[in-house]
């Protein structure tokens, strides 16, 4: 297993694809949320926004404080020339002063009152609101962090410094718990921005479509208890308890007591099954779980220098190759790209990143989904000596919730290329990563990790040319920091003598 099946010159007709890692946008105003890269930017743009804003104070201030001094001169004066106006205007030098003041003075300070500060810090918000994120940027923030929660199974206590709009996407489980982590808060008396009425409300109605029926109520009379008059909860109320006698009735059982003053009881409630079926298997995986390495088969992994069958480049310096996994056999290569080479990639690439799509299984056409939030970008081999002599290609991928077949993910694309299917892929990580992100394989249970200027390689083909469906593959979102990786798909146009047929099918 070894790069030799590459060749040079048919590789550097390719193309390379580089997508942002992780969380959480195609143009300038949109889908901000999947690139760390764009996130950077508008720190910095924020941080700029937030100087202009203290200037416009400054300014106000001297404004206010000028005003100040013409109000403080004037109320002297009028004091002076209110207490006795026949004798203030009798002196000549008095009545210059008014007819001054009137006439000149007084158009100087509406003048100054009429100055508006405000016009620098609104002409730099107008130049940077462009590139502000929209709604819709701030929905997939927060999917991606409910994403997270779900994937590391992390409680709610630990994202709970934000708000998360799950309720208005009538995703109630994550409602539920977000509502539960607020009521919370306030019993411990932590500050607060809304109402314990509107966590009720909120709270009352999502475990009501959970299927909690009688919770439901209890929630709706407690915040009835605190609010009489709020605008749904009564009508809720009557609907909810029309709904529990219908089916007590059925039940022949007795109603629920009134509402009581005892701590409110928080419920557990599962996360509905509309997700994809092979969920529970990858996010066991990205956790680290179900991981189907033995110490056995771990015994059959080795370590060597490779020199890829006597390849002139690498009879000096072998690159370094450890097993990954035994079968199918992924390895993983050190030192595959050097911070600067990865740094060049990094910077062609940020210019043109744009959100990674998918093709629609049913129309054909590639489009976006809220499951694969990676960005990416193409670049051709002969944009810069970097791209054109590595011996693999470079992508940045991250955060794609759903697995999908490496090899056949735009089958239509290649086949105009005149290239074949996708026989391996080489993956290079530019990145390390403080916590997920690893690169999970479901069907046979590994769990790669990013480790940065290394890269891992696999065949998706078989030798006959048959898939290898073991080798479907998904990227783990990141919990924590930010994550680049580079693939190049080797396709089997140039590949039919270094890689020949075997056997059987499945050789």
């Amino acid at each position: 297993m070894s790069l030799q099946v590459l060749s040079t010159s048919t590789m550097r007709k390719y193309l390379s694809l580089l997508s942002l890692a992780l969380v959480c946008c195609c143009s300038v105003q949109a889908e901000v949320f999947t690139s760390i890269g764009q996130m950077t930017d508008l720190i910095y743009t924020e941080k700029e926004l937030v100087q202009s804003l203290k200037e416009y104070i400054k300014a106000e201030e001297s404004k206010l404080d000028a005003v100040k001094s013409w109000a403080n001169k004037l109320d002297v004066l009028t004091r002076a020339s209110t207490s006795d106006p026949e004798g203030y205007l009798a002196h000549p030098v008095n009545a210059y002063k008014l007819m001054k003041r009137l006439n000149t003075e007084w158009a100087e300070l509406e003048s100054l009152v009429l100055q508006d500060p405000s016009d620098g810090f609104i002409s730099n918000m107008t130049v940077h609101r462009q590139y502000f994120p929209d709604q819709e940027d701030e929905k997939g923030a927060a999917k991606a962090l409910m994403r997270l929660q779900d994937t590391y199974k992390l409680d709610s206590e630990s994202f709970s410094r934000g708000k998360l709009p799950a309720y208005n996407e009538a995703d109630y489980y994550h409602a539920v718990l977000w509502m539960q982590q607020a009521l919370r808060q306030m019993d411990a008396e932590e500050e607060h921005v809304v109402s314990r009425a509107d966590v009720l409300d909120y709270l009352s109605y999502s475990v009501y479509q959970m299927g909690d029926l009688s919770r439901a109520i209890e929630l709706t009379r407690r915040l009835v208890a605190i609010d009489s008059s709020h605008q749904r909860a009564g009508g809720n109320l009557r609907y909810f308890e029309k709904l529990l006698s219908k089916q007590l009735k059925e039940l022949n059982q007795e109603g629920q007591e009134p509402a009581t003053e005892e701590p409110i009881q928080l419920g557990t409630y599962k996360r509905p099954s509309d997700y994809l079926p092979e969920r529970e298997i990858y996010e066991a995986l990205c956790r680290g779980e179900g991981v189907k390495m033995t110490t056995e088969r771990r015994s059959r992994l080795y370590c060597r220098y490779h020199d890829g069958n006597r390849n002139p480049r690498l009879l000096l310096q072998p690159m370094k190759e450890e097993d990954e996994w035994d079968s199918p056999h992924i390895v993983r290569y050190l030192n595959a790209l050097s911070d600067q080479e990865m740094e060049k990639i990094k910077q062609l690439a940020k210019p043109r990143l744009a959100r990674a799509t998918v093709r629609d299984p049913k129309t054909g056409v590639l489009t976006t989904a809220n499951y694969r939030v990676s960005k990416s970008a193409w670049l051709e081999g002969e944009e810069d000596p970097v791209i054109e002599r590595r011996p693999q290609d470079i992508m940045v991928d991250g955060n794609r919730l759903a697995t999908f077949l490496n090899y056949k993910e735009e089958p239509d694309a290649f086949k105009t290329l005149g290239t074949g299917n996708r026989v391996a892929t080489f993956l290079n990580y530019m990145s390390d990563v403080e916590a997920g992100g690893a690169t999970v394989f479901p069907d046979f249970g590994a769990a790669i990790y990013p480790k940065k200027g290394t890269a891992v390689f696999w065949y998706n083909l078989f030798r006959s040319g048959e898939g290898d469906y073991r080798t479907r593959h998904a990227a783990c979102p990141v919990l924590v920091g930010s994550k680049w990786v580079s693939n190049k798909w080797i396709h089997e146009r140039g590949q039919e003598f270094r890689r020949p047929c075997g056997l059987t099918e499945v050789d």
